[in-house]
Formats: C-alpha cells, structure tokens, sequence
C-alpha cells in the first residue's frame, strides 16, 4: 500500500517541481487546489508525485506526474486501490494519456469522457477589455452596473480588507438553498485565507459604503495562465459578477503582461453554471477523460 501523507508545504518546491508537466493538465494539478479542497494526501514515487483525493465517500487517484517510466508507479496505483479495497478510478486524463494507458494495459480499462469536469480557458484580454460583438451583452451588463452603483470600488484583496471579505462570504452562503450542500467550499475558502501568502493566492473585492458585494481570489497556474479559484457576489447587485470578472482580469493583465489565459476551472455539471461560463466565450475547454478497471465494473 503506497503511504500517503499530507501536503506539508516545506516541501513546496518538491511539489512544484512534479507538478509542473501536469499543469497543461488544467486546475486539478494546482497545488493550491490540492490543498483547498476535499481530503488530499500525497506521496513521492519514483521521481511522481501520485496524488490520492477523498471527497466524501468517492476516491480517486489522479493521473501521476513527474518524470521518468510510468508504468511502475501506474502498476502501485492499481495494487493500492486493490489493497483498500476500492475501484481504481484514474482520473484527469487527456486523449494522450488515455492512448498511452491502453497501450499499458491492453483491453483492460474502461475510458469514461469528463465532460462535467472540463476546465474553461479564456483569452484574459477578452476578458479584460471584453471587446467586440459577441461581448456586446457583457459590455452592457457591465456598463448598468456601474452607472448604478458609482460609489462602488474594486479593491485589491489585502490583509486590511480581508475581514470585509469574510463577512460578504457568510452572507452570501446565507443566501443560499439551505438543501444545498456548501460545507466543502466554505472549508475550501477557509484553506485559502490561512494559506494567502503561503500560495501566492491574489483576490479582488467590490465595496460599497464600506460593504464587499462582490469577491474573487485566485492564483497562478503558471507563467501564461492564472487560475480563478472563487467568485461570488451578493444577490441585489444586478452585474457585480460580470463587474468583479472584468476588472480583476483588467488587473491581472495589467500586472502581468506575460499572461496570456484565465483558467476559470470546471462547471461540476451545474446547468446555470455552464451556461454563465460559455456565455463568456471560452478560447478553449480542457478535455479531461477518466478510467477504471474493466474488473471494477460491478464494485460500485
């Protein structure tokens, strides 16, 4: 059984180091996300980093990154799921590592598209200057909101204003269906407000009279992209989420230069949630697939 520990961040750089050839991969191999959400544990395996993810009652093991032959570390992989007892749901996979899997392991898993788990990736000058005619609708959206709303101010999240942060946060988790289930992500945004500094995390808050109606926090991905992990805004405020994507798109691009993508992560298979994120026209989506044994089929 591989020995999984928990993501100890002196060893940051040794996580980055591995993680780095999987990034083109999308959000799930951003160190911040291993941190922030669900129960993630890691160890170090033949120059991989192998990554096992709980959430809730559903394990997985996203595909291994580092260097170096895979194949062995593919071979743990399969012998620890075995060992727990549990199905080998191997997960964040392109189209390339789907081939080179089966090229391994001939004839003995099963590929599943992850369509719910694809990530959005725009142009951040789109979103930024938010130019031409299939923006219209966005420009003018935008537009509304700050002619009614002209106290409103964006600010840079620090820690000064975080407090104000936290409080538009509990009210906005107030607002919401008491069926739904938030636990994760109110756990998840609690992660990053202790982690801040540690994982380089920049946010934006839109205030008002001295209220935050609109927040977002993300952090870089890599040199060209940077990953938009939460954005939220109180109900009320017609366009503040159009308000707050814009301007923090505008800040970013305008500290830093070299970016060329947002990454603004999956839409979990929520209906309006996909739509707002095609609405913004994405430059491309992430395709991600997932596999199991052919012998786990009658596990679940």
């Amino acid at each position: 059984m591989i020995h999984f520990q928990r993501i100890d961040l002196t060893r940051k750089e040794d996580y980055l180091r591995l993680l780095r050839p999987r990034l083109d991969r999308g959000c799930a191999y951003s160190l911040a996300n291993l941190i922030l959400w669900g129960r993630q544990r890691v160890a170090f395996l033949d120059n991989y980093l192998v990554i096992f993810s709980q959430f809730g009652k559903s394990s997985i093991y996203p595909f291994p990154t580092g260097t170096g032959d895979v194949k062995p570390v593919l071979d743990a992989i399969i012998c620890d799921a075995k060992e727990r007892g549990i199905v080998c749901r191997i997960t964040g996979l392109s189209a390339e590592d789907c081939m080179l899997l089966e090229e391994l392991y001939p004839g003995k898993l099963r590929f599943y598209p992850d369509r719910d788990g694809c990530d959005y990736v725009y142009k951040i000058e789109d979103l930024a200057e938010l130019k031409g005619r299939k923006y219209q609708k966005k420009r003018n959206h935008v537009n509304r909101f700050w002619q009614n709303h002209p106290n409103c101010k964006a600010e840079i999240l620090t820690a000064e204003n975080l407090p104000l942060a936290q409080k538009m946060l509990d009210a906005w988790f107030a607002q919401q269906d008491a069926a739904d289930d938030y636990h994760l992500e109110q756990l998840a945004l609690q992660r990053a407000f202790d982690h801040l500094e540690e994982l380089d995390f920049e946010g934006m808050l839109l205030t008002q009279n001295g209220q935050a109606i609109a927040f977002t926090l993300g952090s870089a991905l890599s040199d060209t992209v940077f990953d938009i992990h939460f954005e939220k805004a109180l109900d009320g405020f017609d366009g503040s989420y159009a308000a707050i994507n814009q301007s923090f798109a505008r800040y970013l691009w305008e500290k830093y230069p070299h970016l060329e993508h947002l990454n603004r992560e999956d839409d979990m298979g929520l209906p309006g949630l996909r739509k707002a994120k095609l609405s913004y026209q994405p430059d491309h989506l992430i395709v991600k697939f997932w596999a199991r044994l052919w012998e786990d089929e009658d596990e679940d």
